[in-house]
């Protein structure tokens, strides 16, 4: 009976050899071929592997990117719109100062118009009054207060409700109107004041800076052109007030209603 030939299998290997510096220890290892296929294998699913990761990881940073940019992109578009509503809102509040101002301008002129014909009116009220008091009563305090011819140097004004005269160094002070003398007597400003009550609503004060004689008492009665106080050579000023009702008026008014 012949016998079957066998046929051997030749198992190829890697030898490995592993010396070390000083050259006493050195280690030989083999490597089948089959082992080393894997090897390359695994290596290449790591590199596969890295490669996928590294690919995820950059699609991820651009997706991140441009989420944000896209977000920078809706907050600058709010911004600007944001933007254009304040200015929208600053400019008419612009316009509504304009017409404030045009209003608070146009106010202003009806006002000043309105004192203006208020103060008109009142003053020719005034001399109406002061005209029919004239004709109407005898006792209305229309004579000009000094005998002499007389400078007005100071008018009458709301500080000073009462006109100055300069009275020069000779002639009197003397009743603008009959009445009663209700007060000869002194103040803080002026050593001489002779009150005169005309029982018509006027009052009129006779005011002397200087020291001066009175020439009347308080309780005489006095007829328009008497004289009330002498004036002498010290006595140069008169400061004399006519009061209407509780409220000091313009004298002049007085003396122009008298003609």
């Amino acid at each position: 009976m012949p016998m079957r030939q066998r046929r051997h299998r030749h198992k190829e290997s890697f030898s490995v050899l592993l010396i070390s510096n000083t050259g006493q220890n050195a280690k030989r290892f083999h490597v089948g071929v089959s082992c080393l296929r894997l090897l390359m294998l695994f290596a290449l699913c790591v590199c596969a592997a890295f490669v996928w990761l590294a690919y995820r990881y950059v699609m991820a940073s651009e997706s991140a990117a441009s989420h944000v940019n896209a977000s920078e992109v809706t907050r600058e578009s709010e911004l600007l719109d944001q933007v254009v509503e304040q200015d929208k809102s600053i400019q008419q509040l612009e316009e509504e100062k304009e017409a404030l101002n045009r209003r608070i301008d146009e106010l202003t002129a009806e006002n000043k118009a309105l004192l203006a014909a208020a103060k008109t009116s009142k003053t020719e009220s005034a001399e109406d009054g002061v005209a029919a008091g004239v004709e109407a009563d005898p006792a209305f305090p229309s004579r000009y207060p000094y005998s002499e011819t007389g400078e007005v140097f100071q008018k009458f004004t709301e500080s000073d409700p009462y006109v100055s005269i300069n009275t020069g160094d000779r002639g009197s002070v003397v009743a603008a109107g009959d009445g009663t003398v209700t007060y000869v007597g002194s103040d803080d400003d002026y050593p001489l004041v002779i009150e005169i009550e005309h029982g018509n609503g006027y009052r009129t004060r006779y005011m002397l800076p200087q020291e001066a004689e009175a020439l009347r008492e308080a309780g005489d009665r006095v007829q328009a052109g008497e004289a009330l106080a002498a004036v002498g050579e010290d006595n140069l000023r008169l400061d004399y007030q006519v009061i209407q009702d509780g409220r000091p008026i313009d004298p002049l008014i007085v003396f122009e209603a008298k003609g």
